[in-house]
């Protein structure tokens, strides 16, 4: 009995054996974009869940597809002191806070649940991506025009897109004094491994399934999924270092790491993971008084391959992912997106002066107009002011308070800066190398 199946059981771990290859070691450094399902409560010791936003491969083979689980804890609340200042301005008390988050854990596609490690997560964000444009068509005037209709469109999308109830539950939470406070869904960090994982994998490494619905602004592709350009590939790359519109100088050496392999039409590789991107800073700007906006342009010129020499190549930044709503051009220049300076203004304008219109002085409509004149400057605060001072001169001057910030913010004050944060995931369009094809190593 024991000669049958001592043979049996080899025969089984080795078949085993058979079904999977090495567990694939995630390095130290490796950058995790993450971003949260739903919203939490601002509360230390909130255990939270989210998913990555992109893959993670390692020696050009996938290892945590898109859309992994990621499990982290809020550490601690630390306070945000700008926010408030702003906040206090305009009649809100609420003690504003920023939660320092530390991921701990993660759940493979199959149930698996890893240890993680990595650095605290604080400065949380929403990501836009940016995609830059085809070529501009038409003159000035038509440029102009048609930056003038996209800030309309943000505008008006503000009141029609998806998620308008919770906005404008949000806004009247924003008239009150003291309210309640949450991490909000799609609330995005980048965090890199502090510690290496290893991470079991599959034969065959699974692709991430394809959106069923037109993707969030996050996981916007460049322009077009095939090949626009003839003889072009789009190389997907993290920047190694952060440069800014404020900080950054004209000519300033700048280097991207390759993300995910750019496979040839025989799925050969063509450019690998983990390459490098070598660049400089083209055209910068920093913002200015007056609303000027930062300006930030910035290409490569060089990839860089282990083992290789030196690629000449020409590129053009097709995209970008952004803590702030910004747009690029046809040449990849990144500025702020423009925005409204007119609108809200003029509201709040006509908004305060109403009280000085007292309607032949008929008690109901001078309570009305008052409370409409202080609501325009300190929200609930200047609501009720507005309607127990009995002053029209009063609730007024608490009106013209708040259109003078919004005039002092759109108009004086400085502009929007362009920063890209180290590991600020970006779309580079180039030209394929001129070099033997790579296979990858089926060992790995």
């Amino acid at each position: 009995m024991i000669r049958r199946t001592l043979p049996m059981a080899f025969f089984l771990l080795a078949s085993s054996g058979l079904g999977q290859l090495p567990a694939s070691r995630v390095p130290i450094g490796t950058p995790l974009a993450i971003i949260l399902d739903r919203n939490y409560p601002m509360r230390a010791g909130t255990r939270i869940e989210g998913h990555l936003v992109y893959p993670v491969y390692v020696s050009n083979h996938l290892v945590l597809p898109q859309g992994t689980t990621i499990l982290g804890t809020v550490e601690e609340l630390q306070p945000n002191r700008a926010r408030r200042t702003q906040a206090i301005l305009g009649g809100d008390f609420t003690p504003f806070r920023t939660p320092l988050v530390r991921f701990t854990a993660l759940r493979l596609p199959g149930g698996t649940s890893l240890p993680l490690s990595t650095g605290p997560a604080v400065t949380g964000t929403p990501i836009y991506r940016a995609v830059a444009p085809e070529r501009a068509r038409g003159g000035i005037v038509r440029q102009q025009f048609k930056a003038g209709l996209d800030a309309a469109r943000s505008d008006l999308a503000y009141f029609i897109a998806p998620g308008k109830a919770d906005r404008l539950l949000q806004w009247v939470y924003s008239q009150i004094p003291y309210h309640p406070q949450r991490i909000a869904k799609e609330t995005s960090w980048t965090v890199e491994l502090t510690a290496p994982i290893d991470v079991p994998r599959p034969v065959e490494s699974p692709a991430p399934p394809p959106p069923a619905n037109k993707p969030h602004f996050w996981q916007v592709q460049p322009p077009a999924p095939d090949q626009p350009h003839p003889g072009t590939w789009r190389i997907e790359a993290n920047l190694a270092e952060p440069i800014s519109s404020e900080t950054s100088s004209r000519g300033q050496t700048i280097r991207a790491v390759v993300a995910e392999p750019v496979l040839k039409a025989d799925h050969s590789i063509a450019v690998p993971q983990g390459a490098t991107l070598i660049g400089t800073v083209t055209q910068v700007r920093p913002a200015r008084s007056f609303g000027r906006t930062g300006i930030l342009t910035f290409n490569f010129n060089q990839l860089v391959t282990r083992g290789e020499k030196i690629q000449s190549v020409e590129t053009r930044l097709t995209a970008a992912d952004s803590a702030e709503d910004i747009t690029l051009d046809s040449e990849g220049q990144a500025k702020p997106r423009p925005r409204d300076r007119v609108v809200i203004p003029l509201i709040l304008a006509v908004m305060a002066s109403s009280p000085l219109d007292q309607d032949n002085g008929r008690a109901h409509h001078m309570d009305r107009k008052n409370a409409t004149g202080g609501a325009a400057g300190l929200g609930l605060i200047g609501t009720i002011v507005g309607l127990t001072a009995k002053s029209p001169e009063t609730a007024a001057g608490i009106g013209y308070w708040g259109t003078a910030r919004a005039v002092f913010g759109r108009w004086i004050a400085h502009g929007h800066k362009v920063t890209f944060p180290k590991d600020t995931r970006i779309v580079i369009e180039t030209i394929p190398r001129q070099s033997a094809p790579i296979h990858p190593s089926p060992n790995r």
